[in-house]
């Protein structure tokens, strides 16, 4: 009687599912940043700065339309400040001589704070795996801070008109700045989830 010898059996390779397809592919996640402080590492869990690593899903915005959004930032912010100055001198002649209000002074403030905003603007990008909603909570805090000098100077004396005007002034810098970064120059998808569109974002 002849020996049977069993025939070969073709194992799937490894990798894949028995029919030449490749696994689908996953973006690897980033584990939450630790800084061996439990309570610094929940405070950025919870500020969703969770992103530093490969697993954010996120490139910076487009170079051409950042720079245009940041210049248009500091020139939106310009006007809109001098608007509020010129209509709030109108409205309450007695507050032209409030030292804010001349142009070199809020002007080079503005700058300066819009300039900062728009730098930190790719920062959040790159750390956060939700960049607008971080960047808008910043925009927030950043502006009640701004605040205090304005309450500061209330409490020594200052008119409060003069002083209502230079908090819209904070809160319209910031709101131009906020929605043009956001909204003109917004982040980019990483090449890897752009190559996977079935990889989770």
């Amino acid at each position: 009687m002849p020996k049977i010898v069993p025939r070969d059996v073709n194992l799937p390779a490894a990798g894949t599912y028995g029919c030449g397809v490749e696994p689908m592919y996953t973006e690897p996640t980033s584990p939450p940043p630790a800084t061996g402080h439990p309570l610094v590492d929940r405070a950025l869990r919870l500020a969703r700065v969770d992103g530093i690593g490969s697993g954010v899903p996120h490139r910076g915005p487009r170079r051409s339309r950042f720079v245009a959004a940041s210049v248009a930032s500091v020139v939106g912010s310009l006007v809109a400040c001098a608007v509020l100055v010129a209509d709030g001198e109108a409205f309450f002649p007695y507050i032209q001589s409030f030292v804010q209000f001349r142009l070199y002074d809020y002007g080079s403030l503005t700058v300066i704070g819009v300039v900062i905003a728009c730098a930190a603007w790719p920062i959040v990008v790159r750390v956060s795996s939700d960049p607008r909603w971080l960047f808008f909570r910043l925009a927030i805090l950043v502006t009640l801070f701004l605040f205090l000098p304005d309450l500061y100077i209330l409490a020594r004396g200052a008119s409060p008109e003069a002083v209502s005007i230079l908090m819209v002034m904070h809160l319209a810098v910031a709101a131009i700045t906020y929605n043009l970064l956001v909204h003109f120059a917004p982040p980019r998808r990483s090449r890897r989830t752009r190559q996977y569109p079935h990889s989770p974002v």
